[in-house]
């Protein structure tokens, strides 16, 4: 039996749940789907009674790795920072790898989001870059070269 670990999906805490639907959407990931928690399960795995959130599932297309986006309705959300930068401590990043990095910023430039700094490339391996969502999640776009 194989006890690697194997990264199932990442979590994304989000006070607009549409919002950042739309916009892990056309990064190009799919609605697995979506559906309301609460009860036993959510209070003792948050630690926080009385906890009631909704959450969407999105997964590439083909399989991979998720991205849970979840909206608390009970407890009232607590904002970060939407300007947060590379720096700072907690999840940087989630990264997507794309076919055309260009494309990728354009289709999302459309609904206002824009670049955090450019699009860089690395050792002719890879194209890079950080697209900031709404409420200041940072996704890292790459593309493989060659």
């Amino acid at each position: 039996m194989d006890r690697s670990p194997r990264l199932d999906h990442v979590g994304i805490t989000v006070a607009d749940l549409d919002a950042a639907t739309a916009f892990f959407v056309a990064l190009g990931l799919e609605v697995e789907g979506r559906t309301a928690v609460e009860g036993a399960f959510l209070d003792t795995v948050t630690g926080i009674p009385g906890a009631r959130t909704e959450i969407v599932m999105l997964s590439p297309p083909g399989g991979g790795s998720s991205v849970e986006l979840s909206s608390f309705e009970r407890p009232a959300h607590v904002p970060g920072d939407p300007d947060a930068m590379a720096t700072w401590l907690g999840i940087r990043s989630v990264a997507l790898e794309v076919d055309d990095i260009q494309e990728a910023v354009d289709r999302v430039g459309a609904d206002g989001y824009r670049l955090v700094g450019g699009i860089g490339e690395y050792g002719g391996i890879w194209r890079m870059a950080y697209v900031r969502g709404p409420e200041g999640i940072i996704v890292a776009l790459a593309q493989r070269l060659g």
